[in-house]
């Protein structure tokens, strides 16, 4: 691998409180006067449905995916913005606040000692 693990971990003593961006973008689509939000790729975006949205964010998640196994470093970030920018407006569709999702993590920190991803329970 190319990149020192300065690189690597960089961004990780941010922690949550970097989630303020992704609360400030969801605040700026839900700050609009009623339903008019005036960039017009995201009028765009929430007009085309939650199948499409949902589909963009698939798309955005294999684009960072295809960078990472590449190794493409710049394109992971660049494409990882992109991910994150589709997944609160899908949030904002959806009625989705960021302090939700926050929660969660939250919770998943004090039962497992990190915000990470549950075991799949058993049948």
């Amino acid at each position: 691998m190319g990149n020192s693990s300065k690189g690597k971990h960089a961004a990780a003593s941010g922690g949550l409180a970097d989630s303020a961006a992704l609360t400030k973008l969801f605040e700026a689509l839900a700050g609009q006067s009623g339903a008019k939000v005036h960039n017009a790729r995201t009028v765009k975006l929430l007009a085309s449905g939650l199948a499409k949205m949902s589909q963009k964010l698939v798309e955005e998640a294999a684009e960072v995916a295809i960078d990472a196994v590449r190794e493409r470093h710049e394109g992971v970030v660049s494409e990882s913005a992109d991910l994150l920018y589709h997944l609160v407006v899908l949030w904002f569709a959806l009625g989705i606040d960021p302090a939700s999702v926050w929660a969660e993590m939250s919770r998943r920190e004090q039962l497992f000692g990190l915000a990470e991803k549950p075991p799949k329970s058993r049948p």
